[in-house]
């Protein structure tokens, strides 16, 4: 098991590139099942859910070709439709095979699948709206999805499930007739799916609104697309300066919108930038003080569906929050365990009051000091990295490569930006 050792109280500055998104390079690499022709997708980051992916492509038959960060794949002869059990433990998106690969395959057969232990994820929505597509599904050590007659269909999603949009969203491109998905998911990553589905020859209107439609083609296509920027990534490295009292510059252009979504949370802890085409900038703070809402209350940090402040963010924004002058409240709607992880920050002398497993209260600054931790899942990993930053003394880490499934060569990274860093294998 591999081990990040920090030593903190180092400003952190200077430049990064922020690669391409997580969560959507995932799904994309899952709709090569649907068409016999290559896919090609550029800026696919170098992390280890993406790497655990392909080895699950490549074990049904799919060819898998990488050079830099561009990914090549034909899956014009899958020779099984039963997925690995380990490497489906490993990742969360397994699941997003379940769709594709019974639209156009026929049959698909995984386990639960595995991810972070953040609080219960629920398949319910996916195995309803496959259903409706003509997609049985079964259950007893693995899920068995197995096409009937599949066919497009009027889905309500009982919650706006990424996910389960997407895998809908992947089966529904060869479904006979028109399907209409209302309380769809609208995130960046979901609409960069989309987008690559047109491109592969589907016929989708909606994205970026809660109301897709789909109309069913024969086949689709191959086709060339570049992921979008990993909006997680950017909030992540902006969180570690700012709390280390750095400055960044971020190259890797993100849309307005998305930059807005996170822009109005970071205020409130006294952190802003400027933007331009080509990226952002942001300027040493000396001090961080919380803003106070109207009337001197106390603010809030919250998270939702798009576009809310993403749940991805909430734990490194949290800590960032401990370095801030003033308090605010955190109110995570999303995942029940999400913030489990503060008892190690208070180990770390944080001043938190978790109110609910879902609110907690951050009381600021506070002098963190090294200790000994261990990373629980991707995002609260993060997070304590960005704590150690912060630290002063030592600070021991385990587990590191649970943060590698979401952060591309973090350590490397963050050394480049001043950090006093190892990894130790």
């Amino acid at each position: 098991m591999a081990r990040f050792i920090i030593h903190g109280q180092r400003p952190l500055s200077g430049t990064v590139e922020i690669v391409g998104n997580k969560n959507a390079a995932l799904p994309m690499l899952t709709a090569c099942l649907l068409t016999e022709e290559p896919v090609v997708l550029q800026r696919v980051p170098h992390i280890l859910d993406v790497a655990v992916m392909l080895d699950l492509l490549a074990s049904l038959g799919v060819s898998v070709e990488r050079s830099g960060d561009a990914v090549t794949l034909c899956a014009a002869r899958i020779r099984r439709r039963k997925l690995d059990p380990e490497l489906c433990r490993r990742v969360r998106s397994s699941i997003l095979l379940a769709g594709p690969l019974a639209a156009r395959h026929g049959r698909a057969e995984l386990p639960p699948p595995g991810g972070d232990v953040i609080g219960r994820r629920r398949v319910d929505t996916h195995l309803h709206g496959l259903r409706e597509l003509g997609i049985q599904a079964e259950f007893g050590r693995s899920y068995v999805f197995r096409r009937r007659q599949l066919r497009g269909a009027d889905i309500l999603l009982d919650e706006a499930s990424v996910t389960a949009t997407e895998n809908l969203l992947m089966a529904a491109t060869l479904a006979p007739g028109v399907t209409t998905l209302h309380n769809a998911a609208c995130e960046p990553h979901v609409q960069d799916l989309g987008e690559l589905l047109c491109k592969m020859g589907a016929r989708i209107s909606g994205l970026g609104t809660n109301r897709l439609r789909i109309e069913g083609v024969e086949k689709l296509g191959g086709a060339e697309h570049t992921v979008g920027p990993d909006l997680i990534e950017l909030g992540s490295y902006l969180a570690a300066a700012a709390a280390t009292g750095g400055e960044l510059t971020v190259r890797g252009a993100v849309e307005p919108l998305q930059l807005a979504v996170i822009a109005k949370a970071f205020r409130k802890l006294g952190v802003s930038w400027t933007a331009n085409a080509d990226g952002l900038r942001l300027a040493a703070h000396k001090t961080l003080a919380i803003r106070k809402d109207f009337g001197g209350m106390t603010p809030k940090i919250e998270d939702g569906a798009w576009p809310a402040f993403p749940s991805d963010l909430m734990s490194v924004a949290l800590v960032l929050a401990t370095q801030a002058r003033g308090s605010i409240l955190f109110f995570e709607k999303m995942f029940e365990s999400r913030m489990y992880f503060v008892d190690r920050l208070l180990e770390m002398g944080a001043h938190i009051v978790q109110c609910d497993p879902h609110r907690v209260v951050v009381n600021g600054p506070a002098r963190l000091h090294g200790t000994h931790q261990t990373s629980p899942d991707i995002r609260a990993g993060m997070a304590l990295i960005i704590a150690a930053l912060c630290a002063k003394g030592e600070s021991m880490i385990e587990n590191a490569q649970m943060v590698d499934r979401g952060y591309e060569r973090l350590d490397e990274k963050l050394r480049a930006l001043g950090a006093d860093m190892v990894r130790e294998e």
